[in-house]
């Protein structure tokens, strides 16, 4: 798909039901941008973040197709369980499928990867014995 043209309705679809997907799995908020970012794309998709509800249990995804970039922001509560490294291979994963033609599946994928890697440890709760 060129750069400048919107998603198709079927593709805004599967990449909103990714998100949704990965919402509920890992318990955080994510946002996917894809335009044209203002200035240094870093610097842009950081303020994108910060604009966000709740910055700090959020993941943002920014994609500027015409400068070729791909930025992901984490809040603070979100790098308690997602190391960079996790976001960089994320991050290898949808730079592939991009270089490929395939802008959303490379999103979804990259989405459903940070999800899994952002979700909390379960934990056992167990009961003291009575005394």
């Amino acid at each position: 798909m060129p750069a400048g043209e919107p998603l198709t309705e079927a593709e805004r679809a599967r990449l909103d039901e990714a998100i949704r997907t990965a919402e509920r799995h890992a318990r955080v908020e994510f946002s996917v941008f894809i335009g044209t970012a203002e200035g240094d794309p870093r610097a842009f998709a950081t303020q994108l973040h910060n604009s966000l509800v709740a910055p700090s249990r959020s993941i943002l995804v920014m994609v500027d197709r015409t400068a070729r970039a791909l930025e992901i922001v984490t809040g603070g509560w979100v790098r308690r369980t997602l190391s960079d490294r996790e976001v960089e291979l994320a991050a290898l994963h949808m730079q592939q499928a991009f270089a490929e033609g395939d802008l959303v599946g490379g999103l979804v994928r990259g989405v459903h990867m940070l999800a899994d890697h952002a979700r909390p440890p379960q934990t056992l709760h167990s009961h003291a014995p009575d005394a």
